[in-house]
C-alpha cells in the first residue's frame, strides 16, 4: 500500500542518490544573508564559486545566527575534517582553493552556540536552503508524512499537547487557532504566514526564510491540513528582497516534488500557495491590517470582533501564524509532543528565537529554551559589553514593548509581559545599550518610530504618538516640568486603552517602562 511515508521514502532514497558524488567532494559553504550581505559576502561568494569544479562543491547558504562572524565559510573535506573561516574578506577568498589543501582546522568560537537549543533554526547555515535533496536528507517533511497519516482532529491533539504557542509576539496556542478554524462554518479557509516583521531590532523570521524556507514551509502545509485551509499566503516584508527569492525558489520545488498542489504525497490533501510581499510599514504586522493589503485595501486595521479566524480574509475563516512557530511544526510531528513541551518551561514550553544586537561582542540570531535570562542571552551566547564598557540598558521586544535597567538582567524570557510596567517579550528583540546611549534619547527614538509607523485611522494613536515625541523633547531640550510627565503618563494610559490595533495599544509600553526604572532620569530634566 502506497502512503504518504513511502513515498516520502522513495523520495529520499532518489536525492540520495543524486548527492552520492557530492560525498566524495570537497564541500564549501558560504553564509550570505541579509545580514552578511552588508560586509561583502556577496563577492565572496562570487569569488568563490568560481573554484567549483569536478571535486568540489560550493554551496550558498543562508546566515547560522552568529552575523558577528559573517562573511563566514567552512570548508569540509571528504574525510570529514573541516575548517571554519570567519569574517572572510577577499584576499582570504582568493586563497580558498589552497586553504583546501592545508587540512588545518580553523573553529570559530563556539561559546555562541553552546547555550543554544535549536529547533527551528537547526540546519542553517550548513545546507543550502533551496535544495529540497538536502532538506530531504536531513529528515525534511517527514513530519508532514507522519501528520498526513493522522486525522487533522489527530495532528490538532498533538499540537496541543505539546503546549506550541504563536512566536510572532501574541504567544495564542497554535492548535487553538487550528481548532477554530476547523470548526468555523465558511465556505473557503485560508492561512496566512506572516513574515511581514517590520520592527526594528526584529530579525529572527528571515533568518529562517533565508535559511531553511523548506522547513517555514513543511510547517505551513501541517498547518493546513489541520485547519481545513486549501489556500495559502505567505506575506513578505517588502523590503525583505533575499527572503522572497529564497522562499520563492522552496515554493517553487515543493511544487515540482509534489509537496504542494494537488493530493500531496498521495493523500487526498491539497494546497495552493502564493507569496505576497508586504505593503510596506510596521502596521503591516498587524493581522487584520495584513488582511487589508492582501485584498488591495489601505493599510490599516480592522475593527475586533470579528476575529480573522471567524472572519478574516475575504470574510472567510483565516488562520494566521508567525513564521517561528510554524518552523517547529516539523520537530513536534517527528519527535513528539513530549519532547518539546519538557524544552522551556512549565508555563511557556519550547525554544524561542532571538534577535539580540546592540553593544554585545557577539550580536546574532540565538534560539534558547523558554525560560532563559537576558543574562545567559547578552553574556553567556552574546559575549558580554564591548570591551571597556558596561550594559546599563536592554530596550525588549522592539518598539511596542518597553526597557530594563541592568539591574533586570535575570529576567527570564516567557510569552506576554516580562514585568509589570509593561515590558513584553514581544516578537523576541534584546537590543543591549552601554554607558554610551542615552536611556531618553533610546525612549525618544522608540516614540517618535510609534508616531512616524502610525497608520492614523483611530485618533488616540494618530494624535497620541506624536504628543509623546514632542513632551520627550521639552524634557530633553531644556524645557519640561512635572506636568510633562503626568502628561506622558496619561498619554500612555490612553493609548493603551484606546487604540484600535495590538500596535497603537502597545506604543505606550517604551513610556510606561522609562518612568518606571529610570525616574530619576526624567525627574532631572525638570525644570519646574
Amino acid at each position: 500500500m502506497t502512503t504518504p511515508s513511502s513515498l516520502l521514502q522513495q523520495m529520499v532514497d532518489i536525492a540520495e542518490s543524486r548527492n552520492q558524488d557530492n560525498r566524495e567532494r570537497t564541500r564549501i559553504v558560504v553564509q550570505v544573508g541579509h545580514c552578511s550581505e552588508s560586509v561583502g559576502a556577496i563577492q565572496i561568494s562570487k569569488i568563490i564559486h568560481a573554484v567549483e569544479k569536478s571535486e568540489i562543491q560550493v554551496v550558498t547558504a543562508g546566515c547560522d545566527g552568529a552575523c558577528h562572524e559573517g562573511p563566514k565559510v567552512t570548508i569540509t573535506l571528504p574525510s570529514g575534517n573541516h575548517k571554519i573561516i570567519p569574517r572572510t574578506d577577499e584576499d582570504t577568498a582568493y586563497q580558498i582553493a589552497g586553504l583546501i589543501k592545508t587540512g588545518v582546522n580553523t573553529e570559530s568560537p563556539t561559546d555562541f552556540f553552546s547555550s543554544q537549543s535549536r529547533i527551528a533554526m537547526e540546519g542553517i547555515g550548513s545546507i543550502d536552503p533551496v535544495s529540497i535533496d538536502e532538506y530531504l536528507l536531513q529528515g525534511g517533511y517527514s513530519g508532514l508524512a507522519q501528520a498526513l497519516m493522522a486525522t487533522p482532529d489527530e495532528v490538532i491533539a498533538t499540537v496541543k499537547e505539546s503546549g506550541l504557542r504563536g512566536r510572532g509576539g501574541a504567544y495564542f496556542p497554535a492548535a487553538i487557532k487550528w481548532d477554530s478554524a476547523r470548526k468555523s462554518q465558511g465556505s473557503q479557509t485560508y492561512l496566512i504566514v506572516n513574515c511581514e516583521e517590520g520592527e526594528p531590532g526584529i530579525f529572527k523570521d528571515r533568518h529562517l526564510m533565508e535559511g531553511i524556507p523548506h522547513r517555514i514551509l513543511e510547517g505551513m502545509i501541517i498547518a493546513a491540513y489541520a485547519s481545513g485551509s486549501s489556500e495559502a499566503y505567505i506575506y513578505v516584508n517588502a523590503e525583505a528582497d533575499l527572503s522572497s527569492k529564497r522562499l520563492q525558489g522552496a515554493v517553487d520545488q515543493a511544487y515540482k516534488s509534489g509537496f504542494l498542489g494537488e493530493k500531496i504525497l498521495g493523500s487526498s490533501f491539497s494546497l495552493q500557495v502564493e507569496i505576497r510581499r508586504g505593503a510596506g510599514g510596521y502596521v503591516c504586522g498587524e493581522e487584520t491590517t495584513l488582511l487589508n493589503t492582501i485584498e488591495g485595501y489601505r493599510r490599516e486595521p480592522r475593527i475586533k470582533p470579528p476575529l480573522p479566524i471567524e472572519s478574516g480574509l475575504r470574510a472567510n475563516p483565516t488562520v494566521i501564524n508567525n513564521a517561528e512557530t510554524l518552523a517547529s511544526v516539523p520537530f513536534i510531528m517527528t519527535q513528539g509532543p513530549e519532547t518539546f513541551a519538557k524544552i522551556g518551561t512549565d508555563d511557556s514550553a519550547g525554544t524561542k528565537i532571538i534577535s539580540l544586537s546592540g553593544a554585545v561582542e557577539r550580536p546574532g540570531v540565538v534560539e534558547v529554551p523558554m525560560g532563559t535570562t537576558l543574562r545567559q542571552i547578552i553574556y553567556d551566547i552574546g559575549g558580554g559589553p564591548i570591551e571597556g564598557h558596561e550594559i546599563t540598558t536592554i530596550a525588549i521586544g522592539g518598539p511596542s514593548s518597553g526597557v530594563f535597567p541592568a539591574t533586570m538582567l535575570d529576567t527570564k524570557i516567557a510569552p506576554g509581559q516580562l514585568h509589570e510596567s509593561g515590558v513584553m517579550l514581544g516578537a523576541g528583540g534584546v537590543i543591549a545599550l552601554d554607558e554610551r546611549t542615552d536611556v531618553m534619547g533610546i525612549v525618544r527614538h522608540l516614540a517618535n518610530y510609534n508616531s512616524n509607523e502610525s497608520c492614523g485611522k483611530c485618533t488616540p494613536c494618530r494624535e497620541g504618538t506624536p504628543r509623546i515625541v514632542e513632551a520627550l523633547d521639552r524634557m530633553r531640550y531644556g524645557n519640561g516640568s512635572t506636568a510633562d510627565i503626568e502628561e506622558l503618563r496619561d498619554l500612555a494610559d490612553i493609548v493603551e486603552l484606546a487604540s484600535l490595533c495590538g500596535l497603537g495599544q502597545a506604543a505606550g509600553g517604551p513610556i510606561k517602562s522609562a518612568l518606571h526604572f529610570f525616574g530619576d532620569e526624567f525627574n532631572k530634566l525638570v525644570n519646574n
